[in-house]
């Protein structure tokens, strides 16, 4: 068995593969493949009547831009330095991926909250789009490059001192490593912890319950899923069977006691629903089921799990089932994860996996925070990342990696702010694309 002191040696070596001020290059390869035709290649198997939905999104800003070009990003890190140090990747680790979710004992819970890009990977990769996404940010609310820098900087210096801490404790501690959502009011005062205290107050009102208030109208006695085209349509009678059929495929994912559970609600409405920005085209329904009345809704999202944008770069063993790998990575990265996640297959052999639309889910409205809110959330998120990768990966050599010095954190400050001015350049490039009719946008 390697030893501790063996497994920092082991990342310490990993320098001499990549040095720790190397993170902080960037320059666009000679070959850069083209960021729009990345998009578009990305988006050929998706709903193609939703795509201007997700052009029209991405076109708000560089940050919105930066959202949903998690495959632009991908494409560059290949071609960047690799550590060998890997760990199940989040693949999509940027600022607004992270929130509030409650665990299955009802607690709030701040963690990563979005894994369809999940594979493994060295990981830095995802610390870079963290810290990238923080200075894409800042600069979108008006901060000047220093303070931007200052908060990508706070993202990857809290990352490394939480791995490093972590590094020192045993597996079951870290497996129970946990950030409660409560326990982060301390940490801020006056105006931001009011902010927070109202983030956490909106993410406790979103169940399953208030989206019936807000997603259903009553037509016959019963809830039924209000249209709002094209962003909800509800799925015809005639498509029952086959809905029938995946929730069944998907029930026999989950464990026997979710399937007792599950058992007691049956399915009443389901809708196509439109969600995120870069998620927008992939297949995505929402399903009513009522419990024991009226007042016991259960909705649970369905979404289409293609390929990661990790996959063809990303060393590792290739996903047979998209769902699954979706799941897999959930369950592995987050400190508690939804009751009834689960996978299933759909119509063509496309692959889906199922949670809980709503349940107690709250995220940061990053486009309204205050310089120093920014830096504060940052941290947060960095370590929250770091909790994540010290469960997948090994901690104490990438501890070995990091080091007690600030020369990480820098590095990846650096990189942050290249990649930023690499963002601004590629969403100008999706603006001109779409006013030269290349693509077509709708903001909705």
């Amino acid at each position: 068995m390697t030893t501790p002191a063996e497994r920092v040696k082991q990342g310490r070596a990993a320098r001499q593969r990549v040095g720790r001020r190397a993170q902080g290059q960037w320059q666009p390869a000679a070959d850069r493949p083209d960021p729009i035709t990345v998009l578009i290649e990305q988006a050929a198997d998706r709903v193609q009547e939703l795509l201007p939905i997700r052009y029209g999104r991405m076109a708000r800003t560089p940050f919105t831009f930066l959202r949903g070009a998690a495959a632009v990003l991908a494409a560059d890190l290949a071609n960047g330095p690799d550590s060998g140090l890997t760990v199940q990747l989040c693949g999509d680790a940027h600022l607004s991926n992270f929130g509030v979710y409650a665990s299955p004992e009802r607690s709030l819970l701040f963690d990563l909250n979005d894994f369809d890009e999940t594979h493994p990977g060295p990981f830095e990769w995802d610390v870079k789009r963290l810290a990238a996404s923080v200075a894409v940010a800042a600069r979108g609310n008006g901060d000047p490059d220093e303070k931007a820098r200052a908060a990508a900087l706070a993202a990857a210096e809290a990352y490394r001192l939480h791995l490093r801490r972590l590094a020192g404790m045993g597996e079951l501690d870290v497996w129970y490593e946990r950030l409660d959502a409560d326990a982060l009011l301390p940490l801020v005062t006056g105006k931001r912890q009011r902010r927070v205290e109202k983030t956490l107050e909106h993410a406790r009102r979103r169940t399953s319950l208030q989206a019936l208030e807000k997603l259903t109208e009553p037509r016959d006695g019963h809830p039924r899923i209000v249209a709002d085209p094209p962003l909800v349509e509800p799925v015809p009678v005639t498509d029952y069977r086959a809905i029938g059929k995946v929730f069944s495929q998907y029930r026999s994912s989950l464990p026997d006691d979710r399937k007792v559970l599950l058992d007691r609600y049956q399915l009443t409405d389901a809708a196509r629903k439109v969600v995120g920005v870069g998620s927008v085209g992939t297949r995505c329904f929402i399903v009513l089921l009522q419990g024991r009345d009226l007042d016991d809704p259960l909705f649970l999202q369905i979404k289409e799990a293609q390929p990661s944008v990790l996959a063809r770069y990303a060393k590792g063993p290739v996903a047979q089932h998209q769902g699954h790998r979706v799941v897999a990575g959930q369950r592995l990265l987050q400190a508690a994860s939804d009751i009834f996640l689960g996978w299933t297959t759909g119509p063509a052999g496309r692959h889906f996996y199922g949670r809980q639309l709503r349940d107690m889910k709250g995220s940061a409205e990053v486009e309204r925070m205050t310089t120093g809110g920014l830096r504060e959330y940052a941290a947060l998120c960095g370590t929250a990342l770091a909790r994540a990768h010290a469960r997948s990966g090994d901690r104490i050599a990438i501890a070995g990696y990091l080091g007690g010095s600030d020369t990480f954190d820098q590095a990846i400050a650096e990189f942050a702010m290249r990649y930023a001015d690499q963002t601004e350049a590629d969403h100008a490039e999706l603006l001109r694309a779409i006013e030269a009719g290349v693509l077509e946008a709708q903001d909705v």
